[in-house]
């Protein structure tokens, strides 16, 4: 992909997140379209939908339940992308603020575990070890950085790809057409951008379930 993509029309998630910002301009400089929306029907006819995020999830969870966001982001079926919180809000519950979320994926999200030399919150580059073979993964050979921030962390089991901080957890998840990673691929550099790439050269897949 040359950095561009005739077919791709995203929809970011209002979360309220302070990220949103930075998502679109990563976006655009894909030179792809793309709009912030909290509207039902906008986010419904998109051909990729992002969900962003940063800050708790209690707080998140509620900003989605009073747009009405809840039910419909479950009946998405275009590629949908988390990013950082976005990820989170994708499990069954988190233990920031002990709150139900959008049970996307099952788990649950919990604290990072402290320890000897280990900041807290987690913040700063790291790197991925791939698990499963994935679209995101096109490119990449385990060898890039990404940036993290965060304090709390899906569980590693069945990742698709894990980072590491005191524990493996899940740095990338997916489950059909919802697809997360917990760092920041906007901040992420070329990395990040690639990654981006990879996620609108997605096509829709559905549930065998």
């Amino acid at each position: 992909m040359s950095g561009r993509s005739d077919r791709a029309d995203v929809v970011i998630i209002d979360t309220g997140g302070a990220n949103l910002g930075s998502v679109r301009y990563a976006l655009e400089r894909l030179e792809t379209r793309v709009r912030v929306s909290r509207d039902a029907d906008e986010i419904r006819s998109a051909s990729h939908v992002i969900m962003p995020g940063v800050g708790a999830a209690a707080w998140a969870m509620n900003h989605l339940h009073e747009s009405g966001l809840v039910d419909l982001i479950g009946t998405l079926k275009q590629p949908v992308l988390g990013i950082c919180l976005g990820l989170q809000l994708m499990f069954e519950s988190s233990a920031e603020g002990d709150v139900a979320c959008l049970g996307l994926m099952s788990g649950r999200v919990k604290a990072l575990p402290g320890g000897p030399g280990l900041r807290l919150p987690h913040m700063g580059w790291n790197q991925l070890v791939w698990q499963h073979d994935d679209p995101l993964a096109r490119g990449f050979d385990g060898s890039e950085w990404f940036y993290f921030v965060h304090g709390y962390a899906a569980p590693a089991a069945s990742a698709v790809a894990i980072s590491q901080h005191g524990q493996p957890f899940a740095a990338i998840v997916r489950r059909d057409n919802f697809v997360a990673c917990q760092f920041h691929p906007e901040k992420s550099a070329g990395a990040g951008r690639r990654l981006l790439e990879n996620f609108l050269q997605t096509e829709p897949t559905r549930s065998t379930a």
